[in-house]
């Protein structure tokens, strides 16, 4: 009878009564502990928005990751972010195909490389992969090495269940116990099993095994003392400020209970009843936390969903202003700052919360990154362009063309002026190299002018005194051919005058010129005019329009030579006429006398475009 008794002691051990625990019907100890950690992992572990994350974070992300071995957390955030990370990277490479083809290639030659972040992501991703699935291998591997030892002590307890009845035996049978205690998990189809025939053979050996009750008992006292220690543990875990950690601890507790041995029949439910109390307590101080931090992510999510319907005018902001998209970025980036300060959100409501603030954040910062890309291109533009008058101005500011160079240098500076700005880094390089060459032919040209200006005021009096002395031999009546060649040589001589004397002089020497060739004793008219035009081909020559002029004069002398000679043709067709006239006589000589003038006008007009030729 009393075997009888210890065995049902022990089924009722491994088979407890269904108890209640914070409302709930649980089978056993082991459900209690198992339904305790999953709770626990689905409502404290802390959520993460990784929306808005960039390749650099994702990156570091999964480097933090591949230190980490809790394979579950690391599983469900790779889950999470891969997509993430995979459109980020799908997006850039849409982006570089684009111009890719823009730029005339063929879509078949595209290859899409990525950069140093897309390596580190992919190699560190194939790696947790691999040690993933090597250490599943091992746990698997593990498992059924610990399935082997299990099974070996069952064969020996089972030898020692059917062997005489010896203190040396129950020894033996308290370490293989310990044994199996201290082997791990085995594969899953195998544990109810091997369970169910572990405790079918300890209630063998104490039913089969004739050992002294004290024995037994003694045992049972060793567990009682063993599980009275589990519960003052488990009993100061209400204390524990960090409930994560309690709730963590009280579950290797339940493990530790579960697996100790039996304690005596009238001690059994009082021992757990306290460690259920004990367990209790945490679960309460669980709960409540769990319904307070429910009720603070309910305000919080009141007030992201505000910030959130708040960020969506942003989705819509242009602008051509650089200060207003600053303003703008101010203004979004303060109600970045008060999303941050606000807490964490219910798992149900997170995402589609976290998505709408996140994906209104992204769009205003890739329409800005746009805006200022164009603006930068824009930049980019207007830096060649400048660079391109940069050019022009130093190849002009070494130029001794004066005018027609200042008048370049000042349309280049206009141009300037209307291109628009370039990459803040180059602005101050480029614009001093444009100044100095344009300061550079202005420094030249106004020390040039100092030269030139009383250069041409001596040429002036020079130019002066010629005219006097023209004019005093006019008075004089002293005017030869010779001194009017070796006058006109010394005034032809003389360089420029200022610009605002060039009328008042070159009108004074004309005049003194034509005045004096009239005083010449014993010249004749046609020696006078040659004189004259001589001293206009002269002057032509230091003209600055010399080529035009003599063209144009050389077209003046040609339609007066043509003039002439038909002229004198008509009269002398005119002449046949005359013979059959009354008067022909009279005509004839009239029409001769027009022939011989016009043809020694002819002979001076091909005389001076003989002139003309050798100027």
């Amino acid at each position: 009878m009393e075997m009888e008794r210890d065995k049902t002691e022990e089924q009722e051990h491994v088979h407890p009564a269904n108890v209640t625990v914070n409302g709930s019907t649980l089978q056993s100890e082991i459900d209690l502990s198992d339904r305790d950690e999953s709770h626990d992992d689905h409502h404290e572990e802390e959520h993460v928005d990784y929306s808005h994350f960039t390749k650099q974070q994702f990156a570091d992300l999964i480097k933090e990751l591949s230190k980490d071995e809790n394979y579950k957390k690391v599983d469900n955030t790779l889950r999470e972010i891969k997509p993430l990370y995979d459109e980020i990277r799908d997006k850039e490479r849409a982006e570089a195909l684009q111009r890719f083809t823009a730029g005339g290639g063929v879509e078949e030659d595209f290859d899409f490389k990525g950069d140093e972040h897309d390596m580190v992501f992919e190699a560190t991703y194939k790696l947790i992969r691999d040690r993933r699935a090597q250490y599943f291998k091992q746990q698997e591997e593990q498992k059924v090495d610990n399935l082997k030892k299990k099974q070996d002590i069952l064969e020996k307890l089972r030898v020692l269940s059917d062997s005489q009845d010896t203190s040396e035996q129950f020894d033996s049978f308290k370490t293989l116990q310990k044994e199996w205690k201290s082997i791990g998990a085995v594969p899953g189809p195998q544990a109810k099993t091997l369970w169910a025939n572990y405790h079918a053979l300890l209630d063998r050996f104490y039913d089969n095994q004739s050992i002294y009750f004290e024995l037994k008992e003694l045992d049972r006292r060793k567990n009682l003392e063993a599980k009275i220690e589990l519960c003052v543990r488990a009993e100061k875990l209400a204390e524990v400020e960090i409930i994560k950690d309690a709730i963590r601890e009280l579950n290797e507790l339940h493990h530790e209970f579960k697996h100790l041995g039996p304690v005596p029949k009238e001690d059994k439910e009082s021992v757990w009843q306290r460690f259920k109390a004990a367990s209790d307590a945490v679960y309460a101080k669980r709960d409540a936390y769990l319904q307070n931090l429910q009720q603070e992510l309910q305000v919080n999510l009141g007030g992201k969903a505000n910030l959130s319907d708040e960020v969506q005018q942003f989705i819509t902001f242009q602008s051509d202003r650089i200060k207003e998209w600053n303003q703008k970025t101010k203004e979004i980036l303060d109600l970045q700052k008060r999303w941050e300060v606000i807490g964490g959100l219910p798992r149900a409501k997170a995402k589609e919360v976290n998505k709408k603030f996140w994906s209104a954040f992204k769009t205003f910062f890739n329409n800005k990154n746009a805006f200022f890309k164009k603006l930068d291109e824009e930049r980019e533009q207007n830096l060649q362009l400048k660079n391109d008058l940069v050019k022009k101005a130093q190849e002009l500011k070494e130029s001794n063309d004066w005018e027609r160079t200042s008048n370049e240098l000042k349309t280049l500076q206009q141009k300037w002026k209307d291109v628009g700005p370039v990459p803040e880094k180059f602005r101050e390089k480029v614009f001093k190299e444009f100044k100095d060459a344009c300061d550079h032919f202005f420094e030249q040209r106004r020390t040039q002018h100092g030269k030139v200006e009383n250069e041409q005021a001596e040429n002036l009096r020079l130019k002066e005194d010629v005219c006097t002395d023209l004019e005093a031999h006019i008075a004089a009546n002293t005017a030869t051919e010779d001194i009017l060649h070796e006058l006109q040589a010394k005034f032809n001589s003389i360089g420029f005058v200022p610009k605002k004397d060039i009328n008042t002089i070159r009108t004074r020497y004309h005049e003194a010129v034509e005045r004096f060739i009239n005083t010449i004793p014993g010249i004749t008219e046609d020696e006078k005019g040659k004189i004259s035009l001589e001293n206009q081909l002269n002057d032509l020559r230091n003209d600055p329009m010399a080529d035009r002029k003599i063209y144009q004069k050389e077209q003046v002398i040609r339609k007066k030579i043509s003039k002439v000679e038909n002229d004198i043709a008509v009269w002398k067709n005119n002449l046949e006429f005359f013979g059959r006239s009354k008067n022909a006589d009279k005509f004839k000589d009239e029409f001769n006398d027009k022939i011989k003038e016009a043809t020694d006008h002819l002979k001076q007009l091909k005389e001076q475009l003989k002139l003309l030729k050798t100027v």
